[in-house]
């Protein structure tokens, strides 16, 4: 029997292996070098940052917060001081601008877990099993706001798999590494790419928050694409792509505007003939072009 070939396998002899592999690994030194910066004060005890991702403060200077946790902490009844609001509002306008669930892609180190997950199930070949509807984390979002207005507390802290990586991370073994263990057996055993496609509470708000972000990944030459399929077989929502990918004939914008996409680049990484590329929302360049004359594209 023939073997399948691996995505992204034409990619890697067409652009080389550093090329086809780019974004992922700026992805991985993205969230290594955040939970990084986090562990440096308890470990070393260099206090660049002090906190977590939850909320922080670098060099004494720069307060972030999560403002998930702020709606949290608000719905159980606390208003948080003026420095959590500040750097709720600047955290919540950096989303808003990049990309809400870059959150997802580029600095929560749980995505590293899933990933991984979703590597060994694609190896064993098990099947993906129990789907949500992607409305679920909706429903979890909601949940855990009624959750905090109901206990007084920030309710979803008691369990978030992030915060109890770090957690872990620093006090060792515990509830917290159960509780990232159960996220990992889920996505390899139960639910490709269960948690964080349908059911993690904070892609569902940072999605919500990104919905009309300015930067997006645009299929800009869509006209060249030979329908290998590598982009849909990496991209964690692979559902997102044919709107912008199979929408020419339909005037529709080859960008991807879902905002269930997490601008990880995985599709500019493996397309081989490069279709892929980081612009603007209001990108429009490959539209406008293949009403030029989108043999000739074909052809260039």
């Amino acid at each position: 029997m023939t073997a399948l070939r691996s995505p992204g396998a034409t990619a890697i002899a067409e652009k080389g292996w550093l090329r086809a592999y780019k974004w992922l690994l700026l992805r991985r030194l993205s969230q290594i070098g955040f939970l990084g910066l986090f562990l440096l004060g308890p470990l070393a005890g260099i206090w660049l940052v002090q906190g977590n991702l939850t909320s922080s403060m670098t060099l004494d200077l720069l307060p972030l917060t999560d403002p998930y946790v702020l709606l949290q902490s608000m719905a159980a009844g606390h208003w948080p001081a003026t420095t959590a609001l500040v750097g709720g509002g600047i955290v919540l306008i950096a989303y808003a601008v990049i990309g809400g669930r870059m959150y997802c892609s580029w600095v929560c180190p749980v995505n590293i877990v899933t990933d991984a997950a979703h590597w060994l199930r694609e190896r064993f070949g098990l099947p993906k099993g129990w789907q949500p509807k992607r409305q679920t984390r909706l429903w979890v979002l909601g949940m855990t706001l009624l959750a905090s207005a109901v206990t007084g507390t920030i309710a979803w802290e008691v369990v978030n798999p992030v915060s109890m990586l770090h957690r872990g991370l620093i006090f060792g073994m515990g509830l917290a590494w159960a509780i990232v263990a159960a996220v990992f057996l889920f996505d390899l055993f139960v639910s490709r790419r269960g948690w964080c496609s349908h059911l993690c509470p904070v892609g569902a708000f940072y999605g919500l928050v990104g919905s009309s972000s300015l930067l997006r990944v645009s299929a800009h030459d869509r006209a060249a694409c030979d329908d290998c399929m590598d982009c849909f077989a990496v991209c964690p929502e692979p559902h997102v792509i044919t709107p912008a990918l199979k929408g020419a004939d339909k005037g529709a914008s080859p960008v991807i505007l879902s905002p269930d996409c997490t601008n990880c680049g995985r599709c500019i990484d493996v397309c081989s003939i490069d279709v892929y590329r980081f612009a603007a929302r209001f990108d429009r360049s490959e539209t406008e072009w293949e009403a030029v004359d989108p043999a000739a594209k074909r052809a260039a």
